[in-house]
């Protein structure tokens, strides 16, 4: 009986304290949500001053347009240098001649040759976009030209008048040219089925395609070029090799491998669609691909009342510290 009376008595006490506590909780949230609403137009002010904010910024960002390519690797099947490859490719790697890799291979060469900063800025200054990747400001729909930056770039002079740092010349150089040219470059394989898919963002939806279709077609002939250079200096190595050969066999694989790298050479040169081979063509974009001008008035108009709320909390939490004190 005793040791019933005093659990009973313990519970008794532990009850309580709980119930105090969810009071002292509930106390807390009625002067949380006391303290927001009378801080209400505060926080109502900084949503309006930060959504405000995000339209201005919105509208005043270019729209930008994304022209897009599907690409599939040129592959080449059947005979010639993949039969050749199963057959003699022990024999042509002792000898110290490349036979060509697989298709998946060459397609990984050159999406990392398409993206490297040398091809990139020779690519940039072939087609002379400098003017228009650094100086470029809006395009304009009814004519379907792009304006300049006069304070960028003085057309009628010719003159480059950006401001720079001093050392640093108004040209912009060919790492600028490199690290720009590259964000808006996008290249996305697919492991899966071996597709590519080449986007361009720019400013112009006509100057997008266009440098999106220069771009498909300078690799091809970038990688074709490099080939041939390799074809050519195997041919040249093969037949100085031939000369010093007295072995039979070895001369017939060496007939067989030069004859094969001739083919080569003459189809890659009859190929236009060397490396990649256009599935799905590029367009001029009829929408903007970005700035997502709702998205950034929400976002804008969350960050304002959120600062607002917190603002009025920590203004309320300090004065009552300082009363306490």
């Amino acid at each position: 009986m005793q040791n019933q009376q005093q659990t009973t008595v313990t519970n008794s006490d532990v009850f309580p304290a709980s119930q105090a506590m969810i009071a002292d909780d509930e106390i807390d949230l009625r002067e949380l949500f006391a303290v927001i609403w009378k801080g209400k137009w505060l926080i109502i002010l900084l949503t309006i001053v930060f959504a405000a904010g995000a339209v201005v910024f919105a509208l005043s960002k270019p729209n930008i347009y994304k022209s897009s390519v599907l690409l599939a690797p040129a592959t080449k099947e059947g005979g010639g240098m993949s039969g050749l490859a199963s057959q003699f490719g022990g024999l042509a790697s002792l000898a110290g001649v490349n036979l060509g890799s697989g298709s998946s291979s060459k397609t990984d060469l050159a999406l990392a040759v398409l993206q490297s900063r040398q091809f990139l800025t020779a690519f940039v200054n072939r087609h002379h976009l400098k003017i228009a990747l650094f100086a470029g400001e809006k395009w304009d729909a009814n004519s379907g030209e792009l304006l300049l930056n006069n304070e960028i770039y003085d057309s009628e002079k010719q003159l480059w008048l950006r401001e720079v740092k001093p050392g640093k010349s108004p040209e912009p150089s060919d790492w600028e040219v490199y690290k720009l040219f590259k964000n808006m470059l996008v290249a996305a394989p697919d492991k899966d089925n071996g597709m590519v898919i080449l986007s361009i963002e720019f400013l112009s939806p006509i100057l997008a395609k266009q440098w999106v279709e220069l771009l498909v077609s300078d690799l091809n002939k970038e990688m074709r070029e490099t080939d041939s250079q390799e074809v050519d200096r195997n041919i040249q190595y093969l037949q100085s090799n031939l000369e010093t050969t007295n072995l039979a066999d070895m001369r017939t694989v060496f007939y067989q491998l030069i004859e094969d790298q001739l083919k080569t050479k003459m189809l890659s040169q009859a190929q236009t669609e060397y490396v990649f081979k256009t599935i799905d063509p590029a367009v001029v974009a009829e929408e903007k691909s970005k700035p997502k001008r709702a998205l950034i008035f929400v976002l804008g108009t969350l960050l304002g009342g959120m600062l607002g709320v917190m603002l009025v909390l920590v203004r309320h939490f300090m004065r009552k510290t300082d009363v306490e004190d």
